[in-house]
C-alpha cells in the first residue's frame, strides 16, 4: 500500500513538472510572439555592431531579423518592394544614384559610420611637409577620385570649383599652392605606389589589404575634423520615403546611435569604420 502511494507522489511530481515544463515553454513563446519584427537588409559578414543592437531591442519589444545579402544590388530593392523594413549598407552618393536609376523610394533615416579615405606616405609624415612638384596619387574612379581630391582641399593643398559639389575632376582645380602632380591610377594600386610618389590617396579596405592601419598609419583622413552631416560619403539607415515617421523604426535607428554602440565599432573595426552619429549625450 506504502509502495503504491510512493509511486503515485512520484506520478504526480512529474506531471507537474511536466506541466511547469510546458508553462514555461510556452510563456517563452508567448513572449516571443509579442515582439514586433522589424527586418533589416545588411551585406556581407561583419554586422557584431548589430548583432548587439538586436539583442538590445528586445526590451522595447522589437524582435530585430536580420536579413544577410552578398550582392549590393538588392537590399534596395528588397526595401522598396516591402520584403524587408530597413537596409544599412551604403551611403548617401548610393542610395540617391540607385533610387534615381530604379525609381526606389527611400530616403535615409539615420547616420551610422563613415570609412575614412586617407592620405599614406613614406617619406613625410604630414601633408604640410608637401614640396613643390611633388607627385600625389589618388584612385582614377569619378567617386573616389572625386572624394580624394576633396581631401587634398580640406588639407589646403588645392582649391576645386564649388559647383562641381563632392564629384570634381582634376580639372576643377582652380588653384594648385605647390604645383603638386596628381597621378590618377585604378583605387587597388594606390597602395603599391608609396615607394615611388610622395602622397597615395587610399581607401580604408585597400589600405587594411595592404597592412596598413587607418587609424595609425595615414597622415590625413577626409574624416578629420567636423564632418558634414551632407557629405554624401556617410554611410545610412534607409527606410521606405512612406515609413520614416514609422515611432518602430525611429527605437530601432536610437538603438544604433549610442555610446556603447559607437565603442563596439572603434573596437571592432580598428578605424576602418567610424561612427558619426552624435552618441555621446
Amino acid at each position: 500500500m506504502k509502495s503504491i502511494f510512493v509511486i503515485n507522489l512520484i506520478a504526480a511530481a512529474a506531471i507537474l513538472v511536466s506541466l511547469s515544463g510546458c508553462g514555461g515553454e510556452a510563456a517563452e513563446q508567448a513572449k516571443k510572439d509579442s515582439l514586433k519584427e522589424i527586418k533589416i537588409g545588411l551585406v556581407g559578414e561583419h554586422n557584431a555592431e548589430w548583432y548587439k543592437v538586436a539583442e538590445n531591442l528586445k526590451k522595447d519589444n522589437i524582435q530585430l531579423t536580420i536579413v544577410r545579402f552578398s550582392d549590393y544590388t538588392l537590399p534596395n530593392r528588397a526595401l522598396n518592394d516591402g520584403e524587408i523594413d530597413l537596409n544599412a549598407f551604403q551611403h548617401k552618393a548610393y542610395l540617391k544614384a540607385d533610387s534615381e536609376a530604379n525609381g526606389f523610394k527611400l530616403s535615409p533615416v539615420g547616420d551610422t559610420i563613415i570609412c575614412p579615405l586617407g592620405a599614406y606616405s613614406q617619406k613625410i609624415r604630414s601633408l604640410n611637409d608637401i614640396k613643390e612638384g611633388d607627385t600625389i596619387a589618388i584612385p582614377n574612379d569619378p567617386t573616389n577620385g572625386g572624394r580624394a581630391l576633396k581631401l587634398l582641399e580640406s588639407a589646403g593643398l588645392i582649391t576645386l570649383d564649388k559647383s562641381k559639389g563632392y564629384l570634381p575632376t582634376v580639372n576643377d582645380i582652380k588653384e594648385n599652392r605647390k604645383t603638386v602632380k596628381i597621378y590618377e591610377v585604378d583605387a587597388g594600386n594606390t597602395p603599391s605606389l608609396l615607394p615611388d610618389v610622395a602622397v597615395s590617396v587610399i581607401n580604408s579596405n585597400y589600405a587594411v589589404d595592404n597592412k596598413l592601419n587607418p587609424a595609425t598609419d595615414a597622415i590625413y583622413q577626409d574624416t578629420t575634423g567636423h564632418i558634414d552631416e551632407n557629405n554624401p560619403y556617410v554611410n545610412i539607415i534607409a527606410a521606405r520615403t512612406s515609413d520614416v515617421n514609422r515611432e518602430d523604426l525611429k527605437k530601432v535607428v536610437r538603438a544604433f546611435q549610442t555610446q556603447e554602440i559607437a565603442e563596439l565599432i572603434l573596437k571592432e573595426y580598428h578605424g576602418v569604420n567610424l561612427p558619426v552619429f552624435d552618441y555621446k549625450k
